[in-house]
Order: C-alpha cells, then structure tokens, then sequence
C-alpha cells in the first residue's frame, strides 16, 4: 500500500475500526437519500471488516477455531439502531465499529456511520458464535483476538 492510500478493507486506529463508504445511486431510494436497509450492509461489512483486520482470516485461526467448533458462524442476535441523519448519493462515510463487550457466546459492537462530525445511525450489534446451529463459547483464539482489541479501545478512550 502506497502512502495516503486507504485499504480497502478499512483500518484500525485508536482500537476502533474505520472504513470508507461512497454512496452511489443503487444505495438510495428515489429521492437521493441512502435507503435504510443499505445502512445495515455498509456494517455488516464493517464487521466483516474489523474480524479480518483483527486476525480472524488468517488461516491459522479459523483452522485452530474450526478444530474447536466444525461448521462456525457469526449471527446476529440482535441489534438496536437509530436512524438520526440521512445521507445522500455521493456522501462519502466512514462506518465505525469497537467492541464493546465480549461474553462466553457472544459480542457486542457498538457501530456508527458517520459523514464528517455528524452521526447518521448508531447502532448496538450482538453477535453470537454458533457451531452445529447452536450457541457456543467463542473459542479461545477468537475471544483472545477480540478481548485484546476491546482493551486497546478502552486504553485510546
């Protein structure tokens, strides 16, 4: 990567995950103005995202957290969101993810996309680890992957 240049992937700074979102017209609905549901697309890569930037990718883990639990997967449980601004066709957003708490079977994320200053949606994200279709303990190397980045952001707050 070539200096000033943003990955694609987004990035970590301060213990929180950025990525850059340009809105384009398959985003919006016919007024111009980002639709609801492209919100909930932008953080799910967000958090797609932020699991790679931390580790989860690399081979090794999900080899080491497949050992521990065939057949994984993040969903989510739940999620609280507030819709506060709108953006529009060509706004360019940043989507910001960090965790906030890390349990047994589960995390949860506090994200928001952001135009500048301004918050447009806020929302709280609870993911869940299921293996086999059944809730599970995050296993070891993904919950310590996690945890440490939980602390960086605390330390940067």
């Amino acid at each position: 990567m070539t200096e000033g240049s943003v990955c694609l992937d987004g990035e970590i700074r301060g213990g929180r995950h950025t990525m850059p979102i340009r809105i384009y017209y398959e985003d919006t609905d016919f007024t111009g103005i980002v639709y609801h549901a492209s919100y909930l697309r932008f953080m799910e890569r967000g958090r797609t995202n932020y699991l790679r930037l931390i580790g989860a990718d690399h081979r090794a883990l999900f080899e080491e957290t497949a050992r521990e639990a065939p057949g994984f997967a993040f969903v989510v449980r739940s999620m609280g969101i507030e819709f506060l601004k709108p953006g529009k066709m060509d706004d360019v957003l940043l989507v910001v993810t960090e965790p906030q708490d890390v349990k047994g079977a589960s995390v949860t994320l506090r994200q928001r996309v952001m135009r500048g200053e301004d918050t447009l949606v806020e929302a709280s994200v609870r993911v869940a680890f299921v293996s086999a279709g059944r809730a599970q303990r995050i296993p070891k190397p993904l919950r310590i992957a996690m945890q440490a980045d939980r602390e960086r952001t605390s330390a940067a707050s």
